[in-house]
């Protein structure tokens, strides 16, 4: 089930998510002090393209809260809502539904990026 809703979710609107994250990143990358930050925007564009089968763990820390009130100022909104008018869109249909829960995922993800760890739930 996890296949067919990652192709389902490339498909309308996978694509479009991941090609926001990977801007930011590279965007980010253009200075030394933001190549981390490029980089962990990087491992968020591939989970856009498939969030199915995956789930985001937060672990926060002193340097994760720093970084995340900057990235939240300069990136983080605008990508949020993206990803929050992609979920409207998608509870129009009630089949929509669980894709809009993977871009309130993706949504949330945007706003605390730092300290979020992705993990696979393919045992549960």
């Amino acid at each position: 089930m996890n296949v067919l809703g990652n192709i389902i979710w490339f498909i309308f609107g996978g694509l479009v998510g991941a090609i926001s994250w990977f801007l930011a990143g590279c965007i980010w990358c253009f200075t030394i002090i933001g190549i981390p930050i490029g980089l962990q925007c990087f491992k968020f564009a591939s989970l856009s393209l498939a969030p199915f089968g995956k789930d985001v763990v937060y672990r926060g820390g002193g340097v994760s809260l720093i970084l995340n009130i900057i990235w939240l100022i300069v990136s983080g909104l605008p990508i949020a809502f993206g990803h929050l008018i992609s979920a409207l869109f998608l509870t129009i249909t009630i089949i929509g539904i669980p894709f809009a829960t993977q871009s309130l995922k993706m949504a949330r993800l945007a706003l605390m990026p730092f300290g979020a760890e992705i993990v696979s739930n393919r045992w549960r």
